[in-house]
């Protein structure tokens, strides 16, 4: 008999929709959004349709793999989790702590079986060689909301349902479902807001999300730091400073402004391509409306300046009272806490890379400079690995060289449910079970999200006895690791138990009890004021001016604008609503459909290299070159190519006959991973130089 549950928590996606799963024999059967989730109200992507490719995926591994040769055999889990504690210690009695490595995927924010438990691992290891996906992703937003208000998990976040005026940098949520925004049916939440207000989108493409926009603003890659000086700028001539909220609450606010004397809003312009008129009108909108509030996401923060641009957002935010007020920009305060005592803060250059002297941040280090540490030999040389439900092959910089060091690493185990493009070089490969067979409850998205709200995932079926789920396979590797070093370990809970105990610290003291009568999650009200009430500062108030991104700005301000080299191009990145991460493109569900692995260039640019719109061409940059298939839009400025991230499949090894057979070249095969953000160390993927050639003659 089918059985009908409901979940949330897609692991594809991280827009948390409430899901109707149908169910039986403990096959899935069907999935629709929940039309009673008070949050999501019956949205549902295509990432969630795809949870049934993913749980009867016959490339999914089911028990550990350990490496023999060029093939794989199967194992006790047992066994496998005492030789990779074994292995992974023996690599650190004989080269130091250092010299294992742990690199985190993305996925690992979206189950708590990951969230929770894997840092008791990272402490076990006691290594300095920890990186993880946000470095190529959201550390400059984690880094600033550090800065100024004291902790990493303060980010202010906009209040999309109840703003008038809402300016978007660098960002896509219409395809994305939401960044640091999580925002279910934001498609829907942003038409509303253009029909009662306007929507800005500042973006070198004319993306999903801008043709929805009420104006979409393109902009020269990598230059989003000079339009928000420039915005700063104006915004300072059209009235004075709207801090009264704030009064005594805030430092530096008059040096942080000093620090941008002298740039006039006609120089910005000539910096980031934005006609100097639009700037100033611009401003004068922000400054006359009620309720504003701006974001910038991933084009943003993967560029060379994306800690300044973060900044720079908080300051318009603070200038014009937008910050930490409703219709603005305010923190989530969820009911599960990620900020206040006994969180992780987080903390800047206490360390740095061994080789480039990049500073740690929240106590990882820069995902730019792991290649090298792999590479140059030395006290501290990289020479074991481990790695949790990710594949920096394809989604870090310079992938093609750290995909030939991994294979001369002394011992690599992975966690991780396929054989991909980084996991091949694993010596042993441990998969954890479905997420479906677990308690999860949504920390991080929660955090994030755009209303409070709260919800428990419970199971839908029961384990296997062959199958393992991910928090006992960390209490595994950390029991085993701990053996082999002649150490004590204490497990930690199963996750209701953890689950239950950080509730009852939130600001609900919500009990398991009341999330397991309220099977469509329970709505908590919208955000409310709560930033200068949860200010984590040593001083109690608003940094304005953190000395190292006065700093950063100071070096900005000094540097000459630099001409392009005759015919070079400005490389960016593009999502889909189906598409992104790698492990995606082995779900029928998501990669059916035209292809979308297509370079999108300027009919300008093409005609002036003699390359036919639909034929194959080669994209080439500092540090690799790839084959691409052109398309000609106008969708992008001149001067501006689009490829997307997450491509670049098959391989000698490689487990995911359906993956195998999308095309598309990987992006990082072109990114340089000495081009990175000063402040934060985040990989600038975004705005990369590279030149279009045509294949034939």
């Amino acid at each position: 008999m089918a059985t009908v549950s409901h979940f949330r928590a897609c692991p594809l996606c991280e827009a948390i929709c409430g899901l109707e799963i149908t169910h039986e024999a403990g096959r899935l059967t069907a999935i629709r959004g929940d039309k009673a989730d008070p949050f999501s109200r019956g949205h549902v992507c295509p990432k969630g349709n795809a949870l049934i490719d993913l749980e009867a995926d016959p490339d999914r591994l089911r028990q550990p793999l350990r490496r023999r040769g060029s093939d794989w055999e199967e194992m006790p889990w047992d066994e496998a989790l005492q030789e990779a504690g074994e292995r992974l210690a023996a690599v650190q009695r004989a080269h130091g702590a250092d010299s294992v490595a742990a690199y985190l995927g993305n996925p690992n924010v979206h189950h708590f079986g990951h969230s929770a438990y894997v840092p008791a691992l990272l402490r076990q290891l006691r290594t300095r060689n920890v990186y993880s996906a946000s470095s190529v992703d959201q550390w400059p937003h984690q880094l600033v909301a550090w800065a100024m208000y004291g902790h990493q998990f303060l980010i202010p976040l906009p209040d999309v349902d109840r703003t008038d005026w809402m300016l978007m940098l660098g960002a896509n949520p219409v395809a994305s479902n939401g960044s640091l925004m999580t925002a279910p049916g934001i498609a829907r939440r942003l038409e509303q807001l253009v029909k009662r207000g306007r929507l800005v989108v500042v973006d070198p493409r004319l993306s999903e999300t801008a043709q929805i926009a009420s104006e979409h603003v393109p902009i020269q890659p990598g230059t989003d730091v000079w339009f928000l000086l420039g915005l700063l700028t104006a915004l300072r001539q059209a009235g004075p400073a709207r801090t009264a909220l704030y009064e005594g609450r805030f430092s530096g606010f008059e040096q942080a402004l000093a620090a941008t004397d002298g740039v006039t809003v006609v120089a910005a312009a000539g910096r980031c391509g934005v006609p100097a008129e639009v700037i100033e009108r611009l401003a004068l909108e922000l400054y006359a409306a009620r309720r504003a509030s701006i974001y910038g996401r991933m084009g943003l923060s993967t560029q060379e300046h994306g800690s300044l641009c973060q900044w720079l957002l908080q300051l318009l935010s603070l200038y014009t009272g937008n910050l930490d007020r409703e219709g603005g920009s305010l923190p989530c305060e969820p009911a599960l806490p990620m900020t206040g005592p006994g969180t992780a803060r987080g903390h800047r250059a206490r360390f740095s890379s061994r080789v480039r002297g990049l500073p740690e941040f929240a106590g990882e280090l820069p995902v730019a400079a792991l290649a090298e540490e792999i590479a140059t030999p030395g006290a501290g040389q990289i020479r074991g690995l481990f790695t949790c439900a990710g594949n920096p092959v394809l989604s870090t910089p310079a992938g093609a060289r750290l995909d030939a060091l991994l294979a001369g690493l002394d011992y690599y185990v992975a966690v991780d449910i396929y054989v991909n493009e980084t996991t091949r070089h694993a010596h042993l490969i441990l998969p954890p079970a479905s997420p479906l067979t677990q308690f999860h409850y949504d920390a991080v998205f929660n955090a994030l999200a755009v209303r409070r709200v709260a919800r428990l995932n419970t199971p839908l079926r029961p384990m296997a006895v062959t199958e393992r789920a991910d928090w006992q396979i960390i209490n595994g590797l950390c029991a085993s690791h701990a053996a082999a070093q002649g150490q004590a370990f204490t497990a930690l809970a199963e996750p209701r138990v953890m689950i239950a105990a950080a509730l009852a610290r939130g600001p609900d003291r919500l009990s398991m009890e009341m999330l397991e009568s309220a099977p469509h999650g329970l709505d908590l009200g919208p955000l409310v004021p709560s930033l200068l009430r949860r200010l984590q500062t040593d001083s109690g108030q608003i940094e304005c001016a953190p000395s190292f991104l006065m700093a950063a700005l100071a070096q900005l301000r000094a540097s000459p604008a630099i001409d392009a080299p005759d015919g070079e191009l400005l490389l960016i990145g593009r999502r889909h609503v189906r598409s992104n991460n790698s492990w995606m493109h082995n779900a029928p569900r998501l990669v059916k459909g035209k292809p979308r692995h297509q370079l999108e260039v300027h009919p300008s640019d093409l005609v002036a290299r003699c390359i036919a719109d639909g034929t194959r061409a080669r994209l080439r940059s500092s540090v690799g070159s790839i084959e691409v298939d052109v398309q000609a839009t106008e969708a992008v400025r001149p001067g501006v190519v689009c490829l997307p991230h997450g491509y670049g499949h098959g391989g000698a090894g490689v487990r995911l006959a359906r993956a195998s057979r999308v095309e598309g070249a990987s992006y990082n095969d072109l990114t340089d991973p000495l081009r990175v953000d000063g402040p934060s160390g985040t990989a600038a993927v975004n705005g990369t130089p590279v030149f279009l050639e045509r294949l034939q003659p």
